[in-house]
């Protein structure tokens, strides 16, 4: 999983950083998938790789 980005803690001072954090986000998921096993992440990789809980947690 990528590192915490800087981009996270600007984009909700505005929303250049928004579209930013948006970004990064996206290429974590395309760094992500490029180093995984198989065709497709998981649904519990790609919550990890945004940082979200999972739904019923």
């Amino acid at each position: 999983m990528a590192p915490l980005g800087t981009a996270t803690a600007t984009a909700i001072a505005d929303p250049d950083g928004i579209a930013l954090a948006e970004i990064e986000l996206c290429g974590d998921l395309m760094i992500a998938a490029s180093a995984a096993d198989g065709e497709r992440l998981s649904a519990d990789l790609i919550d990890e790789v945004l940082r979200v809980e999972p739904a019923g947690r």
